[in-house]
């Protein structure tokens, strides 16, 4: 995708200020309609592409010929949306100053783009979906948006939301800065993940399914009504009764733990991680924080579940919170039976350690030293991210909005 000028360049500094910055009109949000007051978007037709195709090719410095962007619209006119001024459209003047163009993509059509196999200057039909088809991507093929027309990119985006598309992640590639400006400004991140593939060179605005390919796999927790395995981290007490439940069910009831062992005093100094299947809460992990190394503990996992591999998933969830939370040492205990269990995960025992006893089970001390994850926290970095609700700082939170307010004139008032 390319926004291409100096002109655009100011017109996208309304929908962004600062780089890099959270989506001030996020595509599913209010702002992007209040951006697109003064502009109109319609179809484009022959003559539009005609017209506005050659202009983009040549500050883009390339791109498809008129040909395969009219072979284009007409497999799916969905393709192609046309933006004027509000003003010139309702008085007659109906040609396009503008446009924004898709790629609806089927399955092995996204498998290609996300390999970097995908020819975008001649798609061929076989990785496109007609305009009854649903999508299971929508790349964003090139926009020209000069000066003012740049405001109507957002409603273009709107185009992508109706039942039959709302599901499909977006992808972009900006080949400018100006380009990423305007995509991450509506709230595409760079990097794509999806498909069990990933993309860097791609930015992302994941949707449906995506949503959650999309996340860390400690907080990739989507609330789908199906059979998805996902984890999360608890973040109110609805969610830690959720974990009560679960080890309950497995220490207490299954395995003969006793009470006061089980719910030992150090659940409420600890991050706890829950595991779903579907809306259900079948599984969990309790983290503990310490000087220089973080300890894994309380994994649990309802029997009826095993089978889901839940137990895999959750420790190594556990050890991607600890490495984006910069420790370079993870250690837990395993009972003796099931050491090579996590051997296989790259746990080691700990050396000259010997076995030890409680509730009943041998159990082996085990480490492993992971690398920090290169994002992790860390003092120095943006403030606003501190305060961000645990295992979301990627996402601006609440507090983020404090950033517009500046200080209050009333000493020691917190404004809402």
């Amino acid at each position: 995708m390319t926004i291409h000028d100096r002109n655009t360049t100011r017109a996208a500094q309304a929908l962004v200020s600062g780089y890099p910055s959270p989506a001030k009109y996020g595509l599913d949000g209010p702002g992007a309609m209040n951006l697109a007051q003064r502009l109109v978007v319609f179809n484009a037709t022959f003559q539009d592409l005609e017209e506005l195709i050659p202009r983009a090719r040549r500050v883009m410095g390339g791109g498809a010929t008129n040909e395969v962007v009219h072979r284009v619209a007409r497999h799916n006119p969905d393709s192609l949306w046309g933006i004027a001024r509000r003003e010139r459209y309702a008085a007659g003047e109906t040609a396009a100053e503008g446009y924004l163009a898709f790629l609806m993509l089927n399955e092995e059509g996204a498998d290609r783009l996300m390999s970097g196999q995908f020819d975008g200057t001649n798609p061929p039909f076989e990785y496109l979906t007609r305009q009854h088809q649903k999508p299971a991507a929508i790349y964003v093929w090139g926009a020209y948006a000069p000066g003012l027309i740049a405001g109507g990119v957002p409603l273009a985006f709107e185009k992508t939301w109706t039942r039959l598309y709302r599901d499909a992640p977006l992808l972009a590639r900006a080949v400018t800065i100006e380009g990423a400006r305007l995509i991450e400004g509506l709230g595409f991140k760079r990097g794509a993940r999806f498909r069990g593939k990933e993309a860097p060179h791609l930015h992302m605005y994941p949707r449906g399914a995506s949503v959650g390919e999309s996340r860390p796999i400690y907080d990739d927790f989507t609330g789908a009504d199906d059979d998805t395995v996902s984890i999360t981290l608890v973040r109110s007490i609805e969610d830690f009764m959720r974990v009560v439940s679960v080890r309950s069910a497995t220490f207490v009831a299954e395995q003969d733990c006793p009470y006061e062992e089980e719910f030992d005093g150090n659940d409420f100094c600890a991050s706890h991680l829950i595991g779903y299947v579907g809306k259900e809460p079948v599984g969990c992990l309790r983290v503990r924080y310490f000087a220089d190394f973080a300890k894994l503990e309380r994994l649990a996992v309802r029997h009826e579940f095993r089978s889901r591999q839940l137990g895999t998933r959750l420790m190594r969830a556990g050890v991607e919170l600890c490495r984006m939370k910069g420790y370079r040492s993870v250690y837990g205990r395993a009972q003796k039976d099931l050491l090579q269990y996590y051997v296989n995960m790259g746990w080691r025992p700990l050396e000259g350690r010997p076995e030890f006893f409680f509730s009943d089970h041998a159990y082996i001390e085990i480490v492993i030293d992971p690398e920090p994850d290169a994002q992790a926290i860390a003092l120095g970095m943006d403030p606003y991210v501190l305060m961000r609700p645990e295992g979301k700082w990627d996402q601006p939170g609440i507090l983020d909005r404090s950033a517009s307010r500046g200080a209050s004139a009333k000493g020691g008032a917190c404004k809402r």
